[in-house]
């Protein structure tokens, strides 16, 4: 005999299905958040390049300190550089050009 199925479930284990489709989704909107705030370095970027050479280098104006600021510039620019040519040819790749 059929009998019906009790609270919560349902054929096929369409709930559990249900709950895990809805977990996955979150957790991919959440990663997208934070991907963002990776791909912003400027706003922290400036104060973390200020203090790292004031201790290193010495005070703002002094040619230390200014080498050092212009050291961190040269590897910051050459490092967006970098991460934009591997992103191209993900992009690239994937379009399979």
């Amino acid at each position: 005999m059929l009998q019906a199925p009790a609270i919560g479930e349902t054929i096929m284990g369409r709930t559990t299905f249900t709950r895990q489709a809805v977990i996955v989704l979150a957790v991919l909107s959440l990663g997208g958040c934070a991907n963002l705030e990776r791909h912003n370095p400027n706003a922290l970027s400036h104060s973390d390049d200020d203090a790292y050479c004031q201790a290193q280098g010495g005070p703002q104006g002094s040619a230390a300190y200014t080498a050092c600021r212009k050291n961190r510039d040269v590897a910051a620019t050459r490092s967006d550089r970098m991460e934009r040519t591997h992103r191209d040819l993900a992009e690239r790749m994937l379009n399979g050009q």
